[in-house]
């Protein structure tokens, strides 16, 4: 099927235009519904209470954390807490981040304590590089001396990246335009340790690909004994130049280059280095194979004369973990991880003391569990066990002997902290009380005796306390948000949990809400709603914030809202269900969500087939493009934002992942296209996109456009000028684009009970 770009006429560039413009036409949004939108995106009503940022320090004891300044306008005191009795200090009054010449303190981004916390790093000014604010100014206050020294020498405002203090906390390192700089804070000395930088060659740093797949951003590694930097050096040609338009922020449009590498396309040459904190010559890793086809996601040192590294082939199915020599560069093999499907980049990865053995999370059983491995073998000793996930590591508590992790073996939907014997060897406790049901996460203290514990549900705000391990006794409340609390009790009505099984045999598990008003023998209109992809779950017993209150506002005018987890979601239900959907993204999950409404309609009385819509973002607008065009007996009215049509016009390292190479699986890829199933179309549609997207392009939803124009598929398109995936630059967008939506779902699936004959 032919899905290149057809040049409009121009008889259809205005039809096209028309039809955008048309929507707003019949809208009948309730006044009630928009005041609770304005509510939800254009007010500080719902604004939850945040918690530091907090930091350990005296190895637990006590920590820090950033509380607003009594005496000092818009200034931010940092404060030391004692763990155990809650003695509050000041450790650095906002008045001591005033910079010379200033009358206002350092807006602070974000901090890091040296080692011995005589010295303070602060991240401010920052600016956005693609989608972070990796890029700004840092400064460091030396408390011993009471001095502000900013960073950089004569560097251009806001030009330093991941800016870290070495081990004995004497010198910072950073990137400055693509080249790493060490500066001596005794004399503000600067070293420059890399050259060779340009738009397409940078050291220390990632290109756009390695951030948004791997997360890699702050691309070098101090030596524990300071000596030395090891680092990552991207090589960018032959990367495709991805030339976004700017339509608004000049009078001329000008465009805005990326190097990003669409499927089946070239990679960045990706190569490590070590480097003298003193300056000098580098010394390469020896990485084997074809530093294109090959990726080196992770990198950390393994004491102070060797590397240890993760080496994944472009398939992403064979991750080999080595050992390389700061010295010479030499590299051994210590294991070889291996999949059917595809491996996932694995950044828990903890020495032992003795290092000799290091922790290591693998699904080689089925299950993702927990190993020691040693260092010189490779052998692999089982630490966890039993048919469950363990999500994430939390802790590795060597004193006492004990591993302490997040799990949920019982309901995929919940998340609590768990821990074992590092020896394998006892039966693992459940750490988090069984009255504490929803989702957890724990920072938890460097000498494991202490854990700040961020937890929700699916309709209570996050509370933040500081408890004690390992019996989780309360030692204090850090924030309640009660107030916050008893606002949304008010306003949402429980969240019902429950789960539908599918052809198959796949059990899924959801969400459903309900109105305030909700009438028993009624049947209501459903609004699903997707993600569907490896990247992430929708549904989790976890506070959703303004999209959950939103889904609270569509239900109250008269709808039900729910959403199901398909297979291939990253759930905690074991490798076999995360990796069903291999090959196939976008067709398996589409027939899992249609089959979940359908069982969904059977078995409830109070769902109305005949009004039925479903709606997503990101790769939730791939799945809603799927569901609308493969299963149109099904959905009704569809709301797609920020969609990926084609797998062909995504990134490498994620499309990849999960499809495989186009070359090899062409049948593959050429079905799992949503424009090549758009014939299916028969429900009223709804694209939304950021011009500026970054991450998932425009060129997509163009394309998707001229397919349905081919076909002479009528839908409805909203694109947002200059916005990026978000969808949320300049004032207005987030309350517009909800807006949008809401009047979308309203205009084409009237809302409201009604009686039906329906069995």
């Amino acid at each position: 099927m032919n899905t290149r770009p057809t040049r409009l006429t121009r008889p259809t560039r205005l039809a096209l235009a028309l039809l955008v413009l048309s929507g707003s036409a019949h809208a009948q949004v309730p006044a009630a519904t928009t005041a609770n939108l304005k509510l939800i995106f254009d007010s500080t009503y719902f604004d939850t209470q945040r918690f530091g940022p907090a930091r350990w320090i005296e190895d637990g004891t006590a920590y820090s954390t950033v509380e607003r300044s009594p005496t000092v306008k818009a200034g931010r005191d940092i404060v030391r807490y004692d763990t155990k009795t809650g003695e509050r200090s000041i450790l650095v009054p906002a008045s001591s981040l005033i910079p010379p010449g200033d009358s206002l303190p350092l807006r602070m981004a974000d901090y890091t304590w040296s080692a011995d916390a005589r010295k303070l790093l602060i991240f401010t000014n920052t600016e956005k590089v693609w989608r972070q604010n990796t890029r700004g100014d840092y400064w460091v206050l030396d408390r011993s001396t009471a001095t502000l020294q900013k960073l950089g020498g004569s560097a251009p405002v806001s030009s330093l990246m991941y800016a870290k203090f070495s081990p004995q906390g004497d010198r910072v390192a950073y990137v400055s335009k693509g080249d790493i700089y060490v500066q001596r804070l005794d004399d503000q000395t600067i070293t420059r340790l890399t050259t060779g930088a340009d738009s397409l060659h940078v050291n220390g740093m990632s290109d756009w690909v390695y951030e948004e797949e791997f997360g890699l951003r702050d691309g070098f590694r101090w030596s524990p004994d300071g000596e030395r930097i090891a680092f990552w050096h991207f090589d960018m040609t032959g990367v495709g130049t991805f030339l976004m338009l700017n339509n608004t922020d000049s009078l001329y449009p000008f465009t805005v280059p990326i190097q990003y590498p669409l499927v089946g396309t070239t990679n960045s040459a990706v190569t490590a280095g070590v480097v003298s904190a003193r300056g000098g010559n580098p010394t390469w890793i020896r990485l084997a194979g074809d530093t294109r086809q090959n990726y080196l996601p992770w990198m950390e040192w393994a004491g102070s004369n060797e590397l240890l590294l993760q080496r994944m082939n472009r398939l992403q199915n064979t991750n080999t973990v080595q050992l390389a020599d700061a010295a010479s560069g030499t590299v051994r093999t210590v294991f070889t991880e291996t999949d059917a499907a595809w491996l996932d980049l694995i950044d828990d990865v903890t020495w032992l003391k003795d290092n000799k053995r290091f922790l290591w999370l693998s699904e080689r059983d089925g299950w993702r569990h927990a190993y020691l491995i040693s260092r010189e073998t490779g052998a692999a000793q089982l630490v966890t066990n039993g048919n469950f996930d363990v999500v994430s590591v939390a802790a590795l508590d060597q004193k006492g002997g004990w591993l302490y992790y997040m799990a949920s073996p019982v309901n995929a939907t919940q998340l609590y902290l768990y821990r074992t014997r590092l020896d394998g060897k006892g039966t693992a406790e459940r750490i988090t009380p069984a009255t504490q049901a929803g989702r957890h996460s724990y920072y938890v203290s460097p000498d494991s005796k202490w854990a700040m514990n961020r937890w929700s549900t699916f309709d209570t705000p996050p509370v933040n306390d500081l408890v004690s391990l390992p019996d989780h006794k309360l030692v204090r409340n850090l924030v309640s948000n009660t107030e916050l609390a008893e606002r949304v009790k008010r306003f949402v009505t429980p969240g019902e949990f429950f789960q539908v099984t599918v052809q198959g045999g796949a059990t899924l598990d959801g969400w459903i809400i309900k109105p305030h008003n909700f009438e028993e023998g009624k049947r209501y209109p459903l609004l699903m709603y997707v993600y569907g992809e490896p990247a992430g779950t929708t549904v989790q017993d976890s506070w959703g914030y303004q999209e959950r209150l939103w889904f609270q506002a569509i239900a109250d005018a008269g709808y039900i809202v729910a959403s199901v987890d398909n297979q291939g979601t990253p759930a905690p239900k074991g490798r076999a269900w995360r990796k069903a959907v291999y090959g196939q993204i976008g067709v398996l999950s589409s027939a899992q969500q249609a089959d979940a409404v359908r069982v969904m309609e059977t078995t409830r009385k109070d769902i109305d087939p005949t009004r039925v819509a479903i709606w997503g973002w990101s790769g939730g607008g791939s799945s809603t493009l799927q569901a609308m065009f493969r299963y149109p007996d099904v959905y009704q009215v569809g709301m797609s934002v920020a969609s990926v049509p084609d797998q062909r016009f995504y990134d490498t390292i994620y499309q990849e992942r999960y499809m495989g190479l186009p070359d090899s699986n062409v049948a593959g890829y050429q079905s799992a296209s949503a424009i090549n199933q758009a014939a299916g179309l028969k429900g009223k549609l709804l694209m939304a996109h950021g011009t500026g997207d970054d991450n998932v392009h425009y060129q997509g939803v163009e394309l998707m456009v001229n397919r349905l124009i081919e076909l002479n598929k009528q839908f409805d398109f909203a694109p947002y000028p200059n916005r990026t995936h978000c969808i949320c630059e300049g004032d207005g967008t987030t309350l517009h684009i909800y807006s949008t939506l809401t009047r979308y779902l309203m205009e084409h699936l009237p809302a409201g009970p009604q009686m039906t004959a329906l069995p």
